[in-house]
């Protein structure tokens, strides 16, 4: 398959299909991460070096999981991003 043909198959994909692509793999680094990072810390310890006592350790684990997610998607959504091919540029200054 060419290049344009690939980009032009990708360009006609579904709306859902792309979000779906984008949210996806970032739930699942954000499952991992979650995992990971709370095997080390203690949310109920994390919020109270924050100030907010009030974190329950299931509240503590919900607020990192939805940061991984976040940060996942922003990830994924901006390698989607800069896969799109640049507009040809136009030099108005070669020599003939």
């Amino acid at each position: 398959m060419s290049n344009d043909t690939q980009a032009q198959t990708e360009h006609n994909l579904p709306v859902v299909q792309r979000i779906i692509s984008v949210l996806w793999p970032s739930f699942l680094v954000a499952s991992l991460a979650t995992v990971l990072f709370f095997v080390v810390f203690d949310p109920q310890e994390l919020g109270m070096l924050a100030g907010l006592p009030e974190v329950t350790r299931t509240g503590g684990y919900t607020i990192g999981f939805f940061f991984f997610w976040f940060m996942g998607a922003l990830g994924c959504a901006l390698t989607c991003y800069f896969r799109k091919p640049c507009p040809p540029r136009i030099r108005t200054d070669q020599a003939d």
